[in-house]
């Protein structure tokens, strides 16, 4: 496995993107840095860590045995990859915050943006960008932010982390490519946040609602069982989890 680290990048996704277009990179080369400048998140937010606290890297991964449908497969494998190697070091109640943010105890630990390149309308391959909060005490006005350390009262080593996380990524790629898809679903399922328990909502208006989250779709909307037993679907646009 090749890890390129560096000292500080703009973003660990964008390097991947610009060196997978200068060379052919195998599967799983990790960027791997101790600061990004414009760190991203879903729905371009904006990902701030403290330099050197943080385990923030990239993974390229070939995907083009994913049809164009089954995208969150990625989303899936990733949050339950993390969520694996987080149990193994004892980090207590571990969630998913739907699509792809981990929870501890109910804070954010962790946070992925993933890229995908297509050509010829079909699947390329995959950037996965992961930030985990490890070693870092601080969250200025992140009141829903926690970290590793504060969690467990451990100092962790990066090296550690990433490369048990590297392998129980490529285990559960492994289940994708041999086409499991309904254990990898239902697996992810069981740790989504607040599911099957009354939970506020904001949509794209602003109005907030509230529902109970039942499972995702097969091409990763929100499942949502509304008043009246109604069954609603949402998208990541549309939808926002209120805690």
């Amino acid at each position: 496995m090749r890890i390129i680290k560096l000292n500080a990048t703009n973003s660990t996704n964008t390097y991947l993107k610009q060196l997978s277009g200068k060379e052919v990179i195998s599967d799983y080369t990790v960027v791997q840095t101790q600061f990004q400048t414009q760190g991203r998140g879903q729905m371009g937010t904006k990902w701030s860590a403290n330099s050197g606290e943080n385990l923030m890297f990239s993974v390229f991964k070939e995907v083009s045995f994913l049809k164009f449908d089954q995208h969150f497969c990625i989303s899936m494998v990733t949050a339950l990859a993390i969520i694996k190697t987080l149990k193994s070091f004892n980090v207590p109640k571990l969630s998913v915050k739907w699509p792809n943010d981990i929870l501890s105890e109910d804070k954010k630990i962790c946070g992925v943006l993933i890229e995908n390149s297509i050509k010829q309308n079909k699947f390329k391959d995959s950037i996965i960008g992961v930030g985990i909060n490890v070693n870092q005490t601080h969250f200025e006005n992140l009141p829903k932010a926690s970290s590793l350390r504060i969690i467990t009262g451990r100092t962790f080593h990066f090296d550690e982390l990433l490369i048990r996380l590297i392998e129980h990524l490529k285990q559960y790629f492994s289940l994708l490519e041999a086409q499991n898809f309904e254990a990898i679903k239902n697996e992810y399922e069981s740790y989504l946040f607040r599911k099957n328990k009354p939970s506020t909502f904001k949509d794209k208006t602003g109005n907030m609602f509230s529902g109970f989250i039942q499972s995702v779709s097969e091409t990763g909307n929100l499942q949502v069982r509304l008043e009246d037993a109604i069954l609603k679907e949402y998208d990541l646009k549309e939808i926002t989890l209120l805690y």
